[in-house]
């Protein structure tokens, strides 16, 4: 970050800011009359007045760059809050002043035009916002039959909602009226100079595979705190631009020459065995889903990683119908082919064949359910069509 100071228009100063946001630079003016300081206890009397203070400075100028960088870059929602946080984290450190630090990202995120709201309790400021989604891992309220999200309960850790007393601070903001969606469609772009190789291998049919895979560490910040999405939108997230120029060409190549269930047999090994097995409770302490690019960054992955990833590399090398299959402790993809193999699932008169991309302790082929699985109920989550892409 580089900071310099100028005079702007009215003879007041202000702050010139300039923040590396992945691939790009985002710059900002904060304006002196925007520096609002907040020093008083948690109340509704203190929140309000923050934000009357802020909301009458010259804050339109940074506002504006936001939206601005938001648009020129065609960031998600997500990738959006994650420039937000970084702007206040200058405008006002977290570890200095957490309330004043999440204040701002609540009023930047709600004149952005997002629903967001804030609440109060046992010096707690819980800051959320309007989502339609089918979020299953985070806390969240329900105003007026729509739900908001919690988005800074990582902060606290483990709050009961049902428990604690949480009081909302009611401060209508008009333009904040649109909901905020946590799908991931389009990876920011990263410098290339800022990613890592990684040796990635298999050996299939008796014969070894060995990709030189580039990866980003700031997709690991990226998704730090991202919240159990539904499987629609968890399969979709992409791999970023030079992540995919790395691998998805290659292994191309590698299955131009061979028959369709050859070519997805391939794939399938690839995604099973070129990657140690870990469950996420003895790898992370809690469940977590990595992104395929995170699980090609990982050291370990399971189940739900896999079949991500799995997923991810057959919808852009053949771009086959498939369905996710969950059961009460696994989750297994499903491929329509030309003409099924093994034991088919029928689902919506389609058949499918099983394609495990997780070790198990069988060496199953394209058709085969594990032995532990075969008389086990499941739910299919995800149907993929490519007709709907």
């Amino acid at each position: 970050m580089i900071l310099t100071f100028c005079l702007s228009s009215g003879n007041a100063f202000a702050d010139n800011f300039s923040i590396e946001f992945y691939n790009g630079t985002f710059n900002f003016e904060l304006n002196e009359s925007s520096k609002i300081s907040f020093s008083e206890e948690l109340s509704t009397e203190s929140i309000s007045n923050f934000y009357k203070k802020l909301n009458q400075s010259d804050h339109q100028s940074l506002l504006s760059s936001l939206l601005a960088y938001k648009e020129k870059h065609q960031l998600n929602d997500w990738i959006y809050y994650q420039l937000i946080r970084k702007t206040a984290q200058q405008i006002s450190p977290k570890a200095e002043n957490y309330h004043r630090y999440t204040l701002y990202k609540w009023f930047f995120l709600s004149k952005s035009g997002y629903d967001a709201r804030i609440s109060i309790g046992n010096n707690r400021l819980i800051f959320y916002v309007k989502n339609d989604e089918n979020i299953n891992d985070i806390p969240f309220f329900n105003i007026e039959g729509n739900k908001y999200m919690c988005l800074n309960y990582h902060d606290y850790g483990k709050v009961d909602f049902e428990k604690d007393k949480i009081f909302p601070v009611n401060i209508k903001v008009d333009e904040a009226v649109q909901s905020f969606s946590y799908k991931v469609t389009r990876m920011p772009d990263f410098k290339p100079e800022s990613y890592r190789e990684k040796e990635v291998a298999f050996q299939y049919r008796q014969r070894s595979y060995h990709f030189q895979v580039k990866l980003n560490p700031e997709v690991e910040n990226i998704f730090a705190n991202y919240p159990g999405v539904d499987f629609e939108s968890y399969f979709n997230i992409p791999l970023s631009h030079e992540t995919y120029r790395s691998l998805i060409p290659l292994l191309k190549k590698n299955v131009s020459g061979m028959g369709q269930k050859k070519g997805i047999d391939y794939l399938m090994r690839f995604t099973r065995y070129a990657f140690l097995y870990q469950n996420d409770e003895n790898n992370f302490g809690k469940e977590k889903r990595l992104s395929p690019e995170q699980t090609l960054f990982s050291k370990y992955s399971d189940c739900d990683d896999r079949a991500a990833l799995f997923f991810y590399l057959v919808k852009e090398i053949y771009n086959l119908p498939m369905i996710a299959l969950l059961y009460p402790t696994h989750i297994s993809m499903a491929v329509q082919f030309d003409k099924p193999f093994g034991k088919s699932i029928i689902y919506n008169g389609a058949k499918y064949s099983v394609c495990e991309p997780t070790p198990q302790e069988q060496d199953l082929r394209i058709g085969q359910i594990a032995e532990n699985l075969q008389k086990v109920d499941y739910e299919v989550v995800y149907q993929y069509s490519p007709a709907a892409k």
